[in-house]
Parts: C-alpha cells; sequence; structure tokens
C-alpha cells in the first residue's frame, strides 16, 4: 500500500507494491541503452555520445538495483526501511535517497566486515527451513542487506552528484577536443539529468591532465549545474571564466519522468492513454525522456585589459521562444506496445510531435513519429 495521497512523497509500505516498483524500474533502465543505441542508428548522437549516456544510463540501473537490496523486505519488519519516492513530479526515488544511499556507500566497509557472507546466511537458511520447518524471514532479510552494501562497495552507481569526467575527441589544428560528460539527481524535480558538453582546449597542457584548470572546470560545471540554470547561461558562464577553454556544444538530458497507473498520479492525455491501454502488470507505464541543446554558431573576439583580446561564442537560440536559452529542444516517450496504441488511437495533440520509442515484449526497440 501507498501512504497518504494528499502528499507529492509517498513511501512504499508493502513488501509486495515494492518489489513490483522495483521490477518495473529493472524493465525500464534495461531499454533505456537500446534507445540511445536506436538514437545513434537515426544519427541524433554518435557512438562517443552513446557511450557517455549508456555509462550513466548503466549506473542509474544498479542505483535501482541496489535499492531494491534495500527495500527488498519493507513492510516485513519495523526497522526495515520503506522506500520514499516522488509520485507526483517523476515517479523516481525522492533525493533524500540517494543521499542516504551515499552515507551507506561510505561506510559499506564497516558493515560488510560485521556481516556473515553470502554463503554462510545461505546455509543458515538451509537449516533453519529443515530443523524449525519455518521461513528464514530474518535471515532473507539480513542477506538483502548484505548484497546491498555489497552492491554499494562495488561501486558505478549513479550518485546524487556525478562530476565531470573528460574524453579526448581527437585536435582540430593545434587545438584538443574533448567532451565533458558529467551528471546529477535533481533535487528539485527528483530526475536524473545528464549533461554532455564538446569544448575546444587552447590550453598548453590538455585540460585533464592541467592540475590547474581541471579541478576548477569540475567545481565550476556542478556549482552550475544546479537550480535550473539554462543552458545559455552555463555555457556563457563557462566561456567566460575560462578564456582557453571554448564550449561549442552543450547538451542535457532529462530522464524521466515515468509514468505508470500503479504508481504515480498523471493527468491529461497520458493519464487516459495509461487508462485505455489496460496494460498487464509490468506494462503499465511510459517514460519521458528530454533532450535540449545549445549549438555555437560563430566566435566574436572581445577586448580584454588593455591590449588583448580573448574569443566569445555567440550561440544560436530558438528562433520561437529565444528565452527558453537553448537552441533546439526535444522530445521522447518510451513505452510499451500496448500504451503506445492506445496513444496512437487517441492522438492527442501535444504528442504528435513527441517521438515514440516502442519496446515490444522480446525487447526490440522501434521508433516512431
Amino acid at each position: 500500500m501507498v501512504s497518504d495521497l494528499a502528499q507529492d512523497h509517498f513511501k512504499l509500505e508493502d513488501t509486495r507494491v515494492t518489489r513490483r516498483y522495483f521490477g518495473k524500474f529493472d524493465r525500464i533502465t534495461g531499454y533505456l541503452g537500446k534507445v540511445a543505441a536506436q538514437m545513434e542508428a537515426e544519427g541524433r548522437i554518435d557512438h562517443m555520445e552513446v557511450e557517455a549516456l549508456a555509462r550513466y544510463l548503466v549506473s542509474l540501473s544498479i542505483t535501482f538495483r541496489a535499492l531494491a537490496h534495500k527495500y527488498h523486505f519493507s513492510g516485513r519488519f519495523a526497522h526495515a526501511g520503506k522506500l520514499t519516492f516522488d509520485r507526483i513530479e517523476s515517479g523516481f526515488p525522492v533525493y533524500a535517497e540517494l543521499l542516504e544511499m551515499a552515507n551507506d556507500a561510505a561506510q559499506a566497509e564497516r558493515h560488510l566486515a560485521g556481516m556473515p557472507s553470502v554463503e554462510a546466511l545461505k546455509d543458515d537458511m538451509v537449516r533453519t527451513i529443515l530443523a524449525e520447518q519455518s521461513i528464514p524471514t530474518k535471515l532473507q532479510y539480513a542477506l538483502s542487506q548484505r548484497l546491498y552494501y555489497q552492491e554499494l562497495k562495488r561501486g558505478g552507481l549513479f550518485w546524487a552528484r556525478n562530476d565531470p569526467e573528460a574524453v579526448w575527441e581527437g585536435d582540430i589544428g593545434e587545438r584538443r577536443r574533448y567532451l565533458l560528460r558529467w551528471a546529477h539527481y535533481d533535487s528539485g524535480i527528483n530526475l536524473p539529468v545528464i549533461y554532455l558538453m564538446e569544448l575546444q582546449d587552447s590550453g598548453r597542457v590538455g585540460l585533464p591532465r592541467d592540475e590547474r584548470r581541471w579541478p576548477e572546470v569540475q567545481a565550476h560545471l556542478m556549482a552550475q549545474t544546479g537550480g535550473g540554470l539554462k543552458l545559455l547561461t552555463i555555457a556563457n558562464g563557462f566561456d567566460t571564466d575560462f578564456t582557453d577553454l571554448h564550449p561549442t556544444r552543450l547538451r542535457r538530458f532529462h530522464v524521466g519522468p515515468m509514468y505508470s497507473q500503479a504508481f504515480t498520479m498523471q493527468f491529461g492525455p497520458i493519464r487516459e492513454v495509461l487508462e485505455g491501454a489496460r496494460a498487464p502488470e509490468g506494462e503499465d507505464w511510459a517514460l519521458a525522456w528530454t533532450e535540449e541543446e545549445l549549438v555555437s554558431e560563430r566566435v566574436e573576439q572581445v577586448k580584454s585589459g588593455w591590449f588583448g583580446a580573448v574569443e566569445r561564442q555567440i550561440y544560436t537560440l530558438d528562433p520561437v521562444q529565444p528565452d527558453t536559452g537553448y537552441t533546439r529542444m526535444s522530445q521522447s516517450l518510451i513505452l510499451p506496445e500496448r500504451p503506445y496504441q492506445a496513444l496512437a488511437a487517441l492522438d492527442p495533440a501535444g504528442f504528435r510531435d513527441v517521438r515514440k520509442f516502442v519496446v515490444n515484449p522480446q525487447g526490440r526497440v522501434l521508433s516512431y513519429r
């Protein structure tokens, strides 16, 4: 069962409901890499960008797997934790869940040192079943917590903040080209957000090996990531603060919201779509995917000091909505066949320009307008 429906954030109180929730996300995150590959096949992103996105999408799936272990026995014991998720805005766990997970990760080694091994717990379960002829629920709970901390220790999860990394893309004349990638979990909307920035480096030392610039770049980007800043604000601020780094393209990907008739409260056409689909358990969902893109159209020389000049990027803005701070924005919807059929039958005007990625029971992803 789900707690007070008058609030945006809800705790999953029942073990079976919690497991269905994580089972749904296990399916969804398993499709995201295929969606990124389909985008590459359509020429919307290149192979290096797919690798960058895939890295975070895999990390996201590991995070959900870890949380599934943590909350596997929610509702069975008074002290067993209960997942809190955003039922109104995102369908994802709330930001505080990722902060708590990071704190648990910092202490994972100590927790594991005080726990029996997986093999020992399984042996104790067998003995309990044979000797007492009862279900070893407490041992199962201990095993789920052991697996949770093992996942945290193994690493590779999507954290509340995922600091920038630089990938060399080649050279243009004397300049190096890099793809910067970073991500965070937006505390305002409880959604994963991924950034990709293409830049040229005219410095003497390559950016990732520059002991002065690289820490400054990482700190600058993470400070600018939160708060819902426009891409134009982020790019202009970076371009101004680093005179030998030239950001030519910046993109932001919002993964979500996730809509599900069983778990979220949705409004408008998406509600009608999910109600009309009458999809079986595990297929009653849709996931939004939004990409914002800002592209530099030219470079201008701007006076700096008494005699110097520096480059400044001039970005192309959406001619219809220039105040949005991006060049273009595209929206996609990932959903199973039954909800897609209901969407096609309803044909709401607001969804006609949305790219649809339809996953079939065999796991194939097909793309439709």
